[in-house]
């Protein structure tokens, strides 16, 4: 955030104790312009996600805006697109992580085309939350967890950084099994599991080596990543030569079926990714904007609006790739329940050949590409979520540091155990599938109370009445909370079929009952405080999703 001169804030301490005539004569102007990024803090200087030196500075082709109230933004540049481009990629990195394209590739297998259109919807509701996400970030100039810190009290907000960090491991080991998974592939089994998993641990080395270099240079090598996800499956895609009927019928034709629902849940689930909601709130403070200025702040979320739409474009691309492939080779045939990251090299192989480059090595580099990209960015967004949450004073090494250990000392041992067992494998990944969905609603219920409220957002805040030149999508907080309640829907069907398949004893049903409680009041609790119990609109909403359990 940029600061008024030295002069202004000694004017401003010398009249704290006299009457403000501006703010006698137009209270609501001054309450409107007060967030919680502008209030003092009293014991010791605030964490930030960039120091001011870091951030990108936006060059100016339009000059100055005259009223800074004015909402208004300048008229549209390319050039200053590509200044603003870069925050939607890296965050579009978690729609393309190990655990999506696993989910893709089952849902190929097993629902052949029929999913393709759940699949882009999917990816359109995530885009809503990630925009919401970047919202919060560009108007209040703090990320998710930051505003969290401030929002809840402590007992709740050590809670949600609980549940933040469990996530986040959860979305890292399989992202670096995913990785280690590649690298066997890669070396034709010369290098075990966990050989892979202490290979894929030193990015974070890497991560750090490049972060001194600047974020547009670790943007670069993020672009280099996605890209090679592209090329990769998109090679994938041309030597398998799916039907471009079935495939165009598949995006446009809504179709599912008792036998694929739960492929059709993973789709939707694997889609929000907790950490992903917190990590891009603070992605967007990479540049420089002036929150004083509405009509910059308006130009920004316009532009990082246009960037994150074509990142999960690119994303959805390479997803519909992944899944085209398997449904061509393997939807009705003997092998499709069994397949997984592990073994889908190996039936890719024996279904397409090698050829001049072997489809075994493309899906390799493919998959080695979205492990290495998913990690880097689990290291990034463990970074803000432990700062923000704790507000911790420490260098941005030592962070990474502590952050990356938390996941790969519990990756390794898993690595160890589950090396030989491809069963195994796939029963932790279904576990580990559950842990994060269980932590959807602490991410998303926080966002959408925050990005509601006036005191917060000011007059960027979303609202249940549009007004004229608004955004249905963005500014309207029904459609919000509704996509988010159907998101926590889908993902409380997936958790109640898991449990009730894996759950054995009276023990173990009564400790999994005895947690169910408490994870629902604690939701109940977030839901009470965000205010919108008080909606009518929220309880007709609930009554039309969930099954009418009578009175």
């Amino acid at each position: 955030m940029m600061s008024p001169s030295q002069t202004d804030q000694r004017g401003d301490d010398d009249d704290e104790s006299k009457p403000s005539s501006v703010s006698d004569t137009n209270p609501e102007s001054q309450r409107l312009l007060s967030t919680p990024s502008t209030k003092p803090t009293p014991d010791k200087e605030e964490e930030v996600a960039y120091e001011a030196r870091e951030k990108i500075s936006i060059v100016e082709f339009d000059g100055a805006i005259d009223d800074s109230d004015c909402l208004t933004p300048p008229k549209f540049s390319w050039k200053k697109l590509w200044m603003f481009t870069g925050p939607g990629f890296l965050m579009s990195i978690a729609f393309l992580d190990p655990g999506n394209l696993e989910g893709d590739l089952q849902a190929g297998a097993i629902a052949g085309y029929s999913l393709l259109w759940l699949l882009m919807w999917a990816t359109v509701m995530g885009l809503l939350i990630q925009l919401l996400s970047a919202r919060v970030g560009v108007v209040t100039g703090k990320h998710l967890a930051e505003l969290c810190r401030e929002e809840y009290p402590n007992w709740a907000r050590y809670l949600l950084w609980g549940m933040a960090e469990l996530a986040l491991i959860g979305a890292d080991i399989q992202e670096v099994i995913g990785s280690a998974i590649a690298i066997q592939i890669l070396s034709n089994g010369v290098l075990p599991l966990w050989a892979g998993v202490v290979i894929t641990a030193s990015d974070c080395f890497l991560f750090l080596f490049l972060e001194n270099y600047g974020v547009r240079k670790l943007e670069a090598v993020f672009a280099v990543l996605i890209g090679t996800m592209a090329l990769s499956f998109a090679w994938m895609f041309a030597d398998a030569k799916p039907s471009g009927k079935e495939l165009l019928l598949g995006i446009l034709v809504p179709k599912i079926s008792s036998k694929t629902i739960r492929q059709a849940v993973g789709v939707v689930g694997c889609v929000i990714m907790p950490h992903n909601v917190f990590l891009h709130s603070a992605l967007v403070q990479s540049r420089k904007i002036d929150p004083n200025e509405k009509g910059r702040v308006q130009e920004a979320l316009n532009y990082y609006s246009v960037e994150s739409s074509a990142a999960l474009l690119v994303s959805f691309m390479i997803n519909l790739f992944v899944t085209t492939v398997f449904a061509k080779g393997f939807y009705g045939s003997k092998q499709a329940y069994s397949i997984g990251l592990v073994n889908a090299g190996q039936y890719l192989e024996e279904k397409y050949g090698g050829g001049i480059f072997p489809i075994l090595y493309i899906w390799g580099i493919g998959l080695l590409a979205a492990g290495q990209s998913s990690t880097i960015t689990g290291t990034y967004a463990g970074q803000f979520i432990m700062g923000g949450f704790l507000n911790l004073q420490l260098n941005k090494s030592l962070r990474a540091l502590i952050t990356r250990s938390f996941a790969i000392v519990p990756t390794i041992i898993v690595a160890i155990v589950f090396n030989t067992s491809e069963a195994a494998l796939d029963v932790m990944n279904e576990w580990l599938n559950v842990l994060q969905s269980m932590q959807i609603p602490f991410a998303l219920i926080p966002l959408l109370t925050l990005v509601a409220k006036e005191r917060v957002m000011g007059v960027f805040k979303i609202g249940p009445i549009l007004e004229i030149g608004q955004s249905v999508m963005l500014d309207n907080v029904k459609v919000a909370w509704t996509v988010a309640v159907l998101v926590m829907v889908i993902n409380g069907y997936l958790l109640l079929d898991f449990f009730v398949h894996e759950v054995n004893g009276l023990l173990l049903g009564f400790a999994v009952c005895i947690g169910t409680a408490a994870y629902l009041a604690f939701i109940f609790y977030l839901v009470a405080r965000s205010g919108a119990l008080s909606s009518s609109w929220l309880s007709i909403e609930l009554s039309q999703m969930l099954p009418n359990t009578g009175s």
